[in-house]
């Protein structure tokens, strides 16, 4: 995770592996949403349903990535994303940490509104049971974007 450029994505990514101490992964529980305020409009919170296949609903999607994007997914499935190809690279990266229980980290770029935008996120998983990751932690902060 050394090649997190964001300053703030980094922060968090601390954050995340602080709280986890000797575990794999934290548990929800662990976090404080005030311990995060720096970063809250870009969290993306999503809840693991099931196992084969993972299926992923949104729990939270931060109010700046709303403002950015023009849409709302808090409390819809990641199936209702209504970008085809960013929900499918969406679902492979969830899939990924889901099944390897580590966090991810990317840089790409997406076009909305017929424009490509480049992106960092950080994705992390998160654990009540400390095994099954059962909710993904995610940071996703556009180059461009005013905060």
């Amino acid at each position: 995770m050394e090649e997190i450029r964001n300053p703030d994505l980094r922060r968090l990514y601390d954050y995340w592996s602080e709280k986890r101490g000797e575990r794999q992964m934290p548990s929800r529980a662990d976090l404080d949403p005030l311990d995060m305020t720096f970063i809250m409009g870009n969290v993306i919170l999503v809840d693991v349903l099931s196992e084969t296949p993972p299926r992923f609903r949104i729990r939270l999607h931060g109010t700046n990535l709303v403002q950015y994007v023009g849409y709302e997914l808090t409390g819809k499935m990641l199936d209702e994303l209504p970008q085809t190809e960013f929900r499918e690279a969406a679902r492979q990266t969830f899939t990924h940490v889901f099944k390897t229980r580590a966090p991810f980290r990317h840089r790409r770029d997406r076009i909305i509104e017929d424009r490509l935008h480049r992106y960092e996120t950080v994705v992390m998983p998160l654990s009540s049971d400390g095994e099954q990751v059962d909710r993904l932690l995610v940071g996703l902060i556009y180059d461009d974007e005013r905060r």
